[in-house]
């Protein structure tokens, strides 16, 4: 007897959907059965790629663009997705939003601009919070909404203050989310990566810096994107139905001790 896919029937949107963990995270919802909107920002050859590789897999995507951090971002994310839902010949609404989309500011307080500053908010926390406050309407009662943290929302970390600023400020809006969307049955939660293997870290090609990150998990590597993807998929699984508010550790052991 087949197993049902477990999240055949649902659609979902992948904010920075096209590489690294989000591209991990589309893959999966779409091999699990989800028609996936690939959202990017400035790649669209990345986004293509991906809907194509989701496509070779046997799944549904289509790509979605918007600039975030940018004014009336939500709004022109939304309506790209409107749109090319509907050229989907899918049911408008939405069942998934994950909320991946993010800058880093590798500097330490010193080296901060104001500039860096405003933009890590805009990315990484303003869009966030007005992708969700538009989507309710679209998203559809017991649907998920899962946003990609950091571990370093959990030590002090001084080289990426700014960045680490903006994934404690998405914690506390998975807490208040969480409490006022479950009376409609959705659940809201945070999912917190350490080191892990991705283009948003330019570090990592330094072998010194790369094996220091990979020594800091008790597996003794550094965290892959599949293994981040994993996780989300079973967050916005009806599996984890009784799960929300929570901020789930994705890093692999990072810092359990000295």
């Amino acid at each position: 007897m087949t197993t049902p896919l477990r999240h055949a029937g649902r659609t979902a949107l992948v904010t920075g959907g096209s590489r690294g963990i989000g591209r991990a995270v589309s893959r999966r919802l779409a091999r699990e059965g989800a028609l996936v909107a690939v959202h990017y920002g400035h790649d669209a050859e990345a986004a293509e790629r991906t809907v194509k590789e989701i496509e070779a897999d046997g799944g549904r995507a289509f790509p979605v663009h918007a600039e975030l951090g940018v004014p009336g971002d939500a709004d022109t994310l939304w309506t790209a997705f409107d749109r090319a839902l509907a050229a989907q010949d899918a049911a408008p609404g939405l069942d998934i939003l994950v909320n991946n989309a993010g800058i880093t500011v590798p500097r330490t307080i010193a080296n901060v601009t104001e500039d860096d500053y405003d933009r890590a908010f805009a990315v990484n926390t303003k869009a966030p919070f007005f992708i969700v406050q538009r989507g309710l309407g679209r998203l559809r009662d017991g649907g998920r909404i899962v946003n990609i943290s950091s571990v370093a929302t959990r030590v002090a970390f001084p080289p990426i203050i700014a960045y680490t600023m903006t994934k404690a400020a998405l914690d506390y809006l998975t807490l208040a989310l969480a409490q006022e969307l479950g009376p409609r049955g959705i659940t809201v939660n945070s999912v917190a990566p350490g080191y892990t293997e991705t283009e948003i870290n330019p570090t990592l090609a330094i072998p010194e810096i790369r094996q220091r990150y990979a020594s800091a998990s008790v597996f003794g590597r550094l965290g892959a994107p599949a293994d981040i993807a994993d996780v989300v998929s079973f967050v916005a699984s009806d599996e984890a139905r009784w799960v929300t508010g929570q901020w789930i550790d994705t890093s692999g052991g990072v810092h359990l001790g000295p």
